[in-house]
């Protein structure tokens, strides 16, 4: 700009240029040019103007809260949108032609105010929308329509429930000649089972061999909504039990044809008419009382009629005229799933239409996977698996959950589309879970707001503001650490197993937890896989403990776990699992202090005795029961009320200090504050003891 103006003196005329830097003292000046003067100003009015710009140039804050308007809203409206109380609307409103002293919240307010307000807040407006925006286009993959000319026989899959112990692995190892029932840690299933078993006379079935463990409720279900035959094993001399009970209803909800086998009927004890008549109780009624179910008496120890049982599930299997199609998409069911170290992903899956080879591409809730192995339960590799086959399938890209339904999709892109479609319905369901919660949430703030402001309803919001701040005062002076302070003990949980099935019958249990007022239950994680680095760092953070069902824990992991105070509890049999689990939570609770009453004895007389330059009350008694024990608590009674609890100075007998006094001996005592006694006082000798607390919650087991 300099520059400029220096340009334009050297235009200017000298004579001009003299006048203007030595002025006659007497003459008035003379104006200035307008070719001096204008382009001067011009620049001068541009240097300002962009100075202005510069100084008030501020920064817009991108994070500023966004409020929907709209026209004619009233104040409780706009409060609303804004998430705030009227009342800061008619503070926002002050020195405004508004006039907010006179405003009552159903009253409506000019678009100007409804700008003005969401402005002075801090906050950004925006239009509320007219348009609902489009809806999604539905991806999701879908069972297909069978055609009744391609479908052909299928062998039936058969699942064997009961109740714990009561030889339902024995009876299937007794049928497929293995050794299962040793390889089951404690001696009962833990998981879901899937079996190929070929008859000598040349039938397949797949047999399904459930966990009859309380803890194992979901794994039933899953059992029982995956097979064609349900065989019910009930053990001869226990009779009728309570998981035998569920699994007939479970039978029944699933509309699933029963067979009973009534196991261990080599024992002396075994009563299975009892069986029969028990059965009859919960609506099963066996062949021999009228009914169609099969009641066939077996010993799977040595082998009695596992024959005929045989014989009648493939009968049952021909009446019921099983079919399936074995050409066209797979279709079918995943019964269970695990991460395996060297396999990663593994889901053990039922085919129920279809047939499955590898390469195909397969969808199972919001997991994928091209498959890349298939093995059978010896983990021998398949080429290929028709109906009704039971198969290992590699090659998922997220561990699937069991009991999802698996379907077969034509390509990769067809695979991602399916699980984007089926994630977004998730997170939708989930969004509006949520917006139902924050709208009762905020229904129950408002009423609590009502209630509060009733008392204050003929004062003006000036007043009520004062008057809350008063009433407040002491919440509003106290730390965010302070208010968010948790008095209550608290244990927070990471929970691994080794397949997911495992882990959803740890989960249904943890959801009975019902003790909370003793001790808060938190689950921080869980997840399938063995214990890693993360799963310590996690334990650490929340000050937590690992619980493993089924897996291991490094070396490596166990020294971090030890360094960083994590506590790890692996487990191989459920029931142990929750017995420590139980036991940790009541080793966090405070420890129950009881009164253990020594003795008792009455104030016969008050005595003043000087002690030094001190006068002390020393209170003459006689000892009615038990003893007084001066290393002892003790509590002084008055009318059955308690005036003092607290330790003797002295406890003498005659003039002679001693340590105890039995019943019916006299003595003197002195208290350790100055308390007056009165004759007919009650002194109680008690001694604390400390118990343990056990936590109340039961898991049912």
């Amino acid at each position: 700009m300099w520059g400029v103006v220096r340009s334009t003196r050297l235009r200017t005329p000298s004579s001009l240029l003299a006048r203007f830097l030595f002025p006659p003292l007497l003459s008035p000046p003379l104006p200035s040019p307008p070719l001096l003067r204008q382009p001067i100003r011009q620049l001068a009015a541009k240097q300002v103007k962009g100075q202005k710009k510069g100084h008030q140039k501020v920064k817009v804050n991108a994070d500023k809260q966004e409020v929907e308007i709209r026209k004619r809203m009233t104040v409780a409206e706009l409060a609303r949108a804004m998430n705030k109380d009227p009342d800061h609307v008619f503070e926002a409103l002050l020195n405004t032609p508004a006039e907010s002293q006179t405003l009552e919240e159903e009253e409506v307010l000019e678009e100007r105010w409804i700008k003005e307000v969401v402005t002075r807040s801090g906050m950004k407006y925006r239009w509320a929308r007219l348009a609902q925006e489009k809806e999604r286009e539905n991806r999701d993959a879908n069972r297909r329509v069978l055609a009744p000319a391609s479908l052909r026989p299928r062998p039936p899959v058969v699942t064997i429930m009961g109740h714990v112990d009561h030889g339902k692995t024995s009876l299937l190892d007794a049928l497929r000649r293995s050794q299962l029932v040793e390889q089951e840690a404690g001696g009962i299933t833990q998981h879901i089972g899937a079996f190929l078993v070929a008859l000598p006379t040349g039938e397949q079935i797949t047999f399904l061999d459930t966990p009859g463990h309380a803890a194992f409720t979901s794994m039933r279900a899953r059992g029982a909504n995956a097979t064609d035959i349900i065989i019910l094993v009930v053990a001869a001399d226990d009779g009728v039990m309570n998981q035998t009970v569920e699994s007939i209803q479970h039978a029944k909800n699933a509309r699933v044809p029963v067979i009973v086998a009534v196991n261990k009927c080599d024992k002396p004890q075994a009563e299975p008419e009892r069986v029969a008549r028990e059965l009859l109780e919960h609506g099963v009624v066996g062949e021999e009382h009228g009914g169609d179910v099969q009641v066939i008496p077996v010993s799977a120890l040595k082998g009695d009629n596992l024959m005929l049982l045989a014989e009648s599930t493939v009968a049952l299997a021909e009446v019921l005229e099983l079919k399936a199609d074995p050409g066209g998409l797979v279709e079918g069911v995943v019964i269970e799933s695990r991460t395996d170290r060297g396999k990663g992903a593994v889901a053990s899956v039922i085919v129920q239409q279809g047939t499955l080879r590898r390469g195909c591409v397969l969808v199972a809730g919001r997991s994928w996977a091209k498959v890349r192995f298939l093995f059978d339960e010896q983990d021998k590799a398949l080429e290929e698996a028709g109906p009704s086959r039971a198969v290992q399938v590699v090659g998922w890209k997220d561990l699937p959950s069991a009991g999802e339904e698996l379907l077969e999709v034509e390509s990769e892109q067809r695979a991602r589309e399916v699980v984007e479609w089926r994630s977004y319905e998730e997170e939708q369901a989930q969004l509006k879970e949520e917006h139902k919660v924050i709208q009762e949430r905020q229904q129950e703030h408002q009423e609590r707001y009502q209630e509060q402001r009733q008392s204050t309803a003929h004062l003006s919001w000036r007043q009520r503001k004062a008057a809350l701040y008063r009433a407040n005062r002491q919440q509003a002076a106290m730390r965010p650490s302070e208010k968010t302070e948790k008095n209550q003990h608290c244990l927070p949980l990471i929970v691994k197993g080794d397949m997911d099935g495992s882990v959803e019958a740890i989960l249904s249990l943890l959801e009975t937890y019902d003790a909370h007022d003793q001790c808060q239950m938190e689950l921080v994680h869980f997840g399938v896989g063995e214990i890693s680095e993360k799963d310590v760092n996690l334990a650490e953070t929340f000050s937590g403990s690992i619980y493993g069902f089924n897996v291991s824990a490094s070396k490596s992991i166990l020294r971090l776990a030890e360094k960083k105070g994590v506590q790890i509890h692996l487990h191989n049999i459920i029931y142990k699992l929750f017995d420590g689990l139980k036991e940790e939570l009541s080793s966090t609770l405070p420890a129950l202090l009881s009164h253990n009453v020594l003795g008792e004895a009455a104030v016969l007389a008050v005595f003043q005795v000087s002690v030094g330059k001190k006068k002390v009350l020393v209170a003459g008694c006689r000892v009615r029961s038990g003893l007084l024990d001066r290393r002892m608590r003790f509590r002084l009674l008055r009318d059955q009320e308690t005036l003092w609890e607290g330790s003797l100075t002295a406890l003498k007998h005659h003039k002679d200090d001693v340590q105890k006094v039995g019943t019916g001996v006299e003595c003197g005592l002195s208290l350790d504050t100055a308390l007056e006694f009165s004759a007919g006082d009650v002194i109680v000798c008690y001694e604390e003891v400390s118990q343990p607390q056990v936590i109340a919650w039961d898991p049912g087991f």
